[in-house]
C-alpha cells in the first residue's frame, strides 16, 4: 500500500478536474472503476477508484482518490493498493507508488 496526502488551497471543481485529467492520461491500461459525489452546504466530496494493468508484473493495482473541499480549502488523499504478487507474503514491485505518484505529481503542478 502507498499513501499521498496534501492540504491545497484553491476551487474544487478546479482541482477535481485537474486530477482526473492527469490520472486518466496516464495510461491506456488507467480506468475510472467508480465514483462518488456529495455536498453538503460549504462543503464538497468527491471519491474516484482508478484500476490499471500493469505488464511488469501481470496484474492490477488500485487507485482510491478522496478530494475534500471547503470554501477554498481542499484537501486530497491518494492511495494506492493491489499492486503486490503472492498469497502469503505480500511482495509488492511498486505498483501502488506508480500510481500515487501520478497523483503527487499532478498535485505539484497544481501549487
Amino acid at each position: 500500500m502507498a499513501k499521498f496526502e496534501q492540504s491545497i488551497t484553491g476551487k474544487f471543481e478546479d482541482v477535481l478536474r485537474h486530477l482526473e485529467n492527469d490520472i486518466s492520461n496516464s495510461g491506456m491500461t488507467m480506468n475510472l472503476v467508480a465514483e462518488s459525489n456529495y455536498s453538503s452546504g460549504d462543503t464538497k466530496i468527491a471519491v474516484r477508484v482508478y484500476d490499471k494493468y500493469f505488464m511488469r508484473n501481470g496484474n492490477r493495482a488500485s487507485l482510491s482518490l478522496t478530494i475534500v473541499g471547503h470554501g477554498m480549502d481542499i484537501f486530497i488523499s491518494a492511495i494506492g493498493a493491489g499492486g503486490g504478487q503472492g498469497i502469503i507474503f505480500n511482495f509488492s514491485l511498486g505498483a501502488e507508488d506508480d500510481m500515487v505518484g501520478i497523483v503527487r505529481e499532478s498535485v505539484k503542478r497544481i501549487k
